[in-house]
């Protein structure tokens, strides 16, 4: 998230993103879904995906809408209009603005919240030259609630109306490029792709209508799907059938990277052999992240834990990568130690030169 502080100056300040600014009109689109969210996450064999990004990309779909309105505006006028449009791009703080517009305000959960449509809005900003008069700021309705804090799997929301972005299960399965820690990935469980659940719980919610939006319409290859269908072979196809989804974004490394963590929790809490099978197919995936992460998932399915050992043992002896290595160990160890096969890991050299076994976990291990 470093690029948040680049043009620190710009978003504190929206008139140096245009020189004749005379107002910044905000445009919020309910995305409310149907179904329960909540549900979703107890059927560990599906992969859940954040509501925001089971059908087309809101990005597109907003910025064409926010321009055709300036394009009526400016026929209403009679003249053409200086402006400019944004949806999530440039460095523009959507979420303040919104609030000082008066479409809502930011709730203890970081996000915008409306007495309409709860926390379920998509953002644009139409930036133009003529000076309108502003909008009443709407209050903070939050009260004393303390939902959205409570519901939070990792405690990022411990401080209210403060999101540390390091705690965020959103951060790491859709920002972070690299390893996610071992720390939250049994918190994960099957969010494959985002979380929701600080968002779901806001009791403003109960106003809110579904949306009548078709765009924003959950397609059924991407609600209630099961993580084994998800396994694509290739980039290419995973490119294809997440085309035009805001998950396509995320890349296809990174994608295989949460699919493996979501299998190891399936696995650990069904004891299913299929999530186990998976899990060592990846075991010889081209992306090192996405073996490192596989062998996490291979130690959670202890109900196959000799076969597991002995699959990584033999990919500890052959892999290049040293994360991936490291990963490897981790889980060897734990499934060892769950296992109660200590004995039998300390009489063969290999493992016990290999994990150091010693007295103490590899690092990051925590049977």
């Amino acid at each position: 998230m470093a690029w948040m502080a680049n043009h620190a100056e710009r978003r504190a300040d929206p008139r140096l993103l245009m020189d004749n600014l005379g107002v910044v009109m905000v445009l919020g689109v309910n995305y409310k879904p149907d179904g329960d969210l909540m549900e979703e996450l107890s059927h560990g064999e599906n992969a859940y995906i954040s509501a925001y990004a089971r059908n087309n990309d809101y990005h597109d779909i907003l910025k064409k809408r926010t321009k055709a309105l300036a394009r009526w505006l400016a026929e209403r006028l009679g003249q053409p209009m200086d402006g400019r449009v944004f949806v999530d791009t440039a460095p523009v703080l959507e979420r303040p603005l919104a609030a000082q517009s008066g479409i809502g305000w930011q709730g203890k959960n970081t996000m915008l919240a409306s007495r309409k449509f709860g926390c379920w809005l998509f953002l644009a900003e139409y930036f133009i030259a003529l000076p309108l008069p502003p909008d009443q700021v709407e209050e903070d309705h939050c009260g004393e609630c303390d939902r959205c804090q409570r519901a939070c799997p990792t405690g990022a929301l411990d401080d209210p109306y403060r999101m540390d972005a390091r705690q965020c299960l959103a951060y790491w399965s859709i920002e972070s490029s690299g390893v996610i820690p071992q720390k939250f990935r049994r918190l994960m469980g099957n969010r494959i792709y985002g979380c929701d659940d600080c968002i779901v719980v806001c009791p403003f919610n109960r106003f809110a209508d579904m949306t009548r939006e078709s765009d924003f319409v959950a397609r059924d290859a991407l609600k209630d799907r099961e993580m084994i269908s998800l396994m694509f072979a290739r980039d290419a196809d995973f490119r294809e059938a997440l085309r035009k989804t805001p998950i396509k974004r995320l890349g296809f490394s990174k994608f295989i990277r949460n699919l493996a963590i979501g299998l190891g929790n399936w696995g650990r809490e069904s004891g299913e052999r299929s999530a186990f099978d998976l899990l060592l197919a990846l075991l010889d995936h081209e992306s090192p992240m996405a073996r490192a992460h596989a062998a996490w998932g291979v130690g959670e399915c202890v109900a196959y834990a000799e076969e597991g050992m002995a699959a990584l043992r033999q990919k500890l002896a052959q892999e290049p990568d040293a994360q991936a290595r490291e990963e490897m160990r981790s889980a060897l160890y734990l499934l060892a130690a769950r296992n109660g096969a200590r004995a039998l890991m300390q009489s063969e050299p290999l493992v016990e030169v290999e994990l150091g076994l010693d007295g103490a976990a590899p690092d990051g291990a925590a049977p």
